[in-house]
C-alpha cells in the first residue's frame, strides 16, 4: 500500500476481484488476440488465497447457511468481504474495528462494488451477544494486545462471538513475525478451528503463480511448497518452545 490502489488506473484490464475489491496485488500480461498488442493486467489474489484457506483446510459445513465475521477495516477486510460473499455464499457479514470510520469507509466501497449487502458493524459485546454466532471469521488485524478503549471494545465483540456455543473457522490472516497470533491463541481456546495466516500466503501466491506461468494449480508444485511452509512453520514453533 498504497500502490495496491494507485496502481489501477494505468492497467488495461482488472479481473472481477480486482475490479470490485479496488485493490490489484498481482501485475501480468496478457496478448489482445484481435490486436496482438500487449495489455498489462492487474488481479487481487488474496480473495482466492482466503478462500482455499477455508476450502482446502475445513469442511464447508462448518460455516454454510451461517453469518461470517470481518476483523480489520483495510484493503485485507474488503478481500476477505468479497471471498466470503462471492466466493463462499455467506450472506450476512459482521464487522469488527477498533475505528469506525474504517468500517463505513469498508462498507461504501463493499455497496460500490457490488457485494455490500447485509454488511452489519458490531460495536459493542451486548450487541454480538444478540446476533446469530459468525461460522467463518477472517482476521486482518496485527498481533498486539489492545491498549486503547476502542481496542478493548473491539476485542471484547470478537470474545463475545468466539464464546458462543457454535463454533466454526477463524483465518488469521497475520502470519509476520509469527503465525501464532494472541486472536488465535484465543479462538482455539473457544473451541474454534483454526487456519494459519501461511495457508493464505500459500494458495494467493500459487493463484499468482497461475497468472504469471499460464499452468493450472494441478501442474504447479502445490505438495512441494506446502511442505517447504511447513518446514519453516515448524521451526518457528520449535523456537516458541524454547523460550
Amino acid at each position: 500500500m498504497p500502490n495496491k490502489v494507485a496502481i489501477i488506473p494505468h492497467l488495461d484490464e482488472l479481473t472481477p476481484e480486482c475490479r470490485d475489491v479496488g485493490a490489484c496485488n498481482t501485475l501480468f500480461l496478457r496478448t489482445d488476440p484481435s490486436t496482438g498488442r500487449r495489455l498489462l493486467c492487474g488481479a487481487n489474489t488474496d480473495v482466492i488465497g482466503i478462500r482455499d484457506s477455508f476450502t482446502r483446510n475445513v469442511p464447508a459445513s462448518l460455516y454454510e447457511g451461517r453469518p461470517g465475521l470481518v476483523i480489520g477495516g483495510g484493503g485485507a477486510a474488503r478481500s476477505a468481504v468479497y471471498a466470503l460473499r462471492r466466493k463462499m455464499g455467506i450472506g450476512r457479514i459482521y464487522l469488527v474495528n477498533r475505528d469506525a470510520a474504517e468500517v463505513d469507509a469498508v462498507v461504501s466501497d463493499c455497496v460500490n462494488g457490488g457485494y455490500g449487502d447485509d454488511l452489519v458493524h458490531v460495536r459493542a459485546a451486548e450487541e454480538a451477544k444478540g446476533l446469530e454466532g459468525p461460522g467463518a471469521i477472517v482476521s486482518c488485524i496485527p498481533d498486539y494486545p489492545p491498549k486503547t478503549d476502542e481496542e478493548v471494545a473491539a476485542r471484547e465483540v470478537i470474545t463475545a462471538f468466539l464464546q458462543k456455543e457454535a463454533k466454526g473457522a477463524m483465518l488469521e490472516m497475520c502470519y509476520n513475525p509469527s503465525p501464532w497470533t494472541e486472536l488465535g491463541a484465543l479462538a482455539g481456546e473457544n473451541g474454534w478451528e483454526v487456519i494459519l495466516g501461511t495457508e493464505a500466503m500459500i494458495w494467493q501466491g500459487l493463484e499468482q503463480d497461475r497468472y504469471w506461468t499460464g499452468k493450472t494449480i494441478e501442474e504447479l508444485p502445490v505438495q512441494k511448497v506446502k511442505e517447504v511452509i511447513a518446514g519453516r512453520v515448524a521451526e518457528g514453533a520449535k523456537a516458541r518452545a524454547k523460550i
